[in-house]
């Protein structure tokens, strides 16, 4: 059974990877090996099909692949050309509120709004959707991200 603490860790090493990358860009190191890493190690890429849409694709907006996701996050591979790469836009810090958790055997749903917070200390509030599943080892992959920008009443 999926645990609360499995879902936490994923969260945790998900912020973590956008932190890590934005560190990277900043410092001069290698980002988009960092950002490699990040999908390789927290998607579901190569395992089964991944539904990911990005909070600011608005031209292709699903990601259905690891070429694609990657472009999103570091803009490094011209798979997408309206990506700017979110991912080293110089996050300092990603927190996690979810507003549910569903916990199942092999797998978990999450809803809720993240935060990303800039150099400056500035918060972006996104709302987010994932979906767990569970790898051969047990740890837990995104099959299903889907984030977006809260509405805004005009």
């Amino acid at each position: 059974m999926v645990s609360m603490g499995d879902v936490n860790e994923a969260q945790k090493a998900w912020g973590d990877g956008i932190v890590a990358i934005a560190s990277a860009h900043t410092s001069g190191q290698d980002y988009v090996e960092v950002a490699k890493n990040h999908v390789e190690n927290l998607y579901a890429y190569g395992m089964t099909s991944v539904l990911f849409k990005p909070t600011l694709a608005e031209i292709e907006q699903f990601r259905p692949d690891f070429e694609s996701a990657l472009s999103y996050f570091v803009a490094s591979n011209n798979a997408c050309p309206e990506d700017k790469g979110f991912a080293i836009k110089g996050w300092t810090k990603v927190r996690f509120e979810n507003s549910d958790v569903i916990l199942n055997e092999n797998s978990a749903l999450t809803m809720g709004n993240y935060y990303f917070t800039d150099a400056s200390g500035k918060e972006l509030k996104v709302e987010f959707t994932f979906c767990y599943i569970q790898d051969d080892k047990g740890k837990l992959r995104i099959q299903l991200h889907h984030s977006s920008m809260p509405a805004t009443s005009d």
